[in-house]
């Protein structure tokens, strides 16, 4: 009696084993042949059970504890993945065990997905659940064979992740694209790239999750246009969060230890919360709230190739050990979305954000919070309430003027011969089609906020200072229309001024230290 009749009527007898009226059997790998003893490959099983379970009208296919060695798995409809505690789901080493990347002439170097440890295209209802362990240390970032996401799914709906961790996930350890109605919920992600992207997603959940990931951005939406046409992200809410960049695989072994201390360029650990870089679609109607940032960068909003940010509301944010600016707020004009833009192609817009609630400690000194636009593309209606940061300070503006190499990022920011030519420390660069990072401008004129081309910013409640003596004024706004500034604190050095205004219209202060209650009509420009 061969192995493969055995099989099948394993399958048929846990078919038929299901109450009467309902299908949704569970389908144990070990039943199709999975070993689960960490050397064995165990993919073919694994996709066998998958399959059983979906020629039965779906069911729960599950992993017993134990180490499962494998290729690529194949997701289905009306399935769910149950990963039981004990169980890992380790990525083979062999390249051959995993699919090749189709072809996609839209992205051709980043958007793949069927090159994965586990991916799905065109599903509905579809889960992974339990407290199992997907290990993806065998992905390799951009492999031509072997896979470079731990987990990609493409165009489906109603997808849930819930209770599960992934250790060093590749390139993405969840990329998640096209999807409408996604739900994840308490999953750990200790990776060496990004954590979760959410690419051109509708109707997103993510909550009670934690996300270490030193070398790349932690949870990032993006509109990257890989699927063939623009499709914005929309309706999400991000919420109970803890986003960091310790070194990979300390948080999921509780040691936190910081012995990277420059990854991946100058600007030190990533690990943050983004919107952007990849901005071919828009993002609209999004919630961020309760997330903890630590040992990472700041958050960041950026549009740079004709996305429209609008509708953003962020709340109860705290922050430590920043490594670049606490909030930056960008719009640019890179234009590449995907690949270089139809000519014509218009500049997008930020507007309607709220961010309140936030407390930074010990923010690098080198990046303010940053909120910029373009000559004639301003970002609008920002509004920024109950913000207290606290900088590292102890930088001057002759170190603005003057930039060594070393204090600006060699990632983002190359200049030949050792240094940056000298400049008049308030004109900074636009850098408009440049990559999006709070160092692309350089050293600025501000350790508090810096704000350019600019309408309607509202500082309600604000305080900023620094923790050794910083000589650089608290904020230097440059090409602002209507800044309204209430009950703002700043901290200042013995003959610095606190605000710098510079081709400003309708600003107001009231109940500001040390600010006089004023309104200025315009201004060239004044120091106070």
């Amino acid at each position: 009696m061969s192995k493969g009749f055995l099989v099948s009527c394993a399958a048929l007898a846990l078919s038929l084993a299901a109450p009467l009226g309902t299908r949704a059997a569970t389908f144990d790998v070990k039943t199709f042949g999975a070993k689960a003893d960490g050397k064995t490959l165990d993919r073919d099983a694994i996709n066998k059970a998958i399959d059983a379970a979906a020629a039965a009208g779906g069911g729960t296919v599950n992993f017993p504890a134990g180490t499962y060695v494998t290729g690529s798995i194949h997701l289905r409809s009306n399935i769910t993945l149950q990963l039981d505690s004990g169980s890992v789901i380790q990525a083979s080493t062999d390249p051959a065990a995993f699919d090749p990347p189709e072809d996609n002439p839209v992205v051709p170097g980043v958007g793949h997905w069927h090159n994965s440890l586990i991916w799905g295209d065109g599903l509905e209802n579809v889960s992974i659940v339990g407290g199992g362990l997907i290990n993806g240390g065998a992905l390799v970032r951009f492999g031509a064979a072997n896979a470079d996401k731990a987990l990609a799914l493409k165009l489906c709906r109603n997808v849930t992740l819930r209770d599960f961790s992934i250790l060093n996930g590749g390139a993405a350890a969840i990329l998640v694209t096209g999807i409408d109605n996604l739900t994840i919920d308490n999953v750990k992600i200790d990776t060496n790239r990004d954590g979760i992207d959410v690419d051109a997603c509708r109707n997103v959940r993510i909550s009670n999750t934690t996300v270490n990931s030193p070398n790349d951005d932690a949870i990032c939406l993006k509109t990257r246009g890989g699927i063939g046409f623009s499709r914005a992200v929309e309706n999400v809410t991000i919420t109970n969060v803890l986003v960091s960049g310790f070194d990979v695989g300390s948080m999921l072994d509780g040691t936190y230890k910081r012995t990277v201390t420059q990854a991946p360029d100058r600007d030190g650990p990533t690990g943050r919360i983004k919107i952007g870089t990849e901005s071919g679609g828009d993002f609209k109607n999004i919630v961020i709230s309760n997330a903890v940032f630590d040992r990472s960068r700041g958050l960041a909003l950026e549009t740079v190739d004709g996305a429209h940010i609008e509708d953003i509301a962020i709340s109860n944010i705290t922050m430590r050990d920043v490594s670049n600016a606490p909030i930056f707020i960008r719009l640019g004009s890179r234009l590449r979305a995907p690949a270089p833009a139809p000519e014509g192609t218009p500049i997008g817009s930020a507007r309607r954000i709220t961010i309140s609630n936030v407390v930074v400690y010990d923010a690098d000194p080198r990046y303010p919070s940053i909120t910029t636009g373009l000559p004639g593309h301003n970002v609008e209606d920002i509004k920024l309430n109950d913000i207290r940061i606290l900088s590292r300070g102890g930088m001057t503006m002759e170190q603005v003027a003057r930039q060594p190499a070393d204090l600006v990022s060699t990632f983002f920011f190359r200049t030949p011969g050792g240094a940056v030519p000298p400049r008049e420390p308030f004109d900074t660069p636009e850098r408009e089609k440049e990559y999006p990072e709070p160092s692309m401008f350089g050293l600025l004129p501000a350790y508090g906020f810096f704000i350019r081309h600019a309408t309607g910013i509202e500082l309600n409640n604000v305080q900023v200072g620094f923790m050794q003596e910083d000589k650089r004024p608290a904020f230097v706004l440059d090409d602002v229309s209507g800044a309204d500034f209430q009950h703002v604190k700043a901290q200042k050095a013995e003959g610095v001024s606190t605000i710098v205004l510079r081709n400003v219209r309708d600003f107001t202060a009231r109940g500001c230290t040390p600010l006089p209650d004023t309104h200025i009509p315009t201004v060239d420009r004044r120091e106070m």
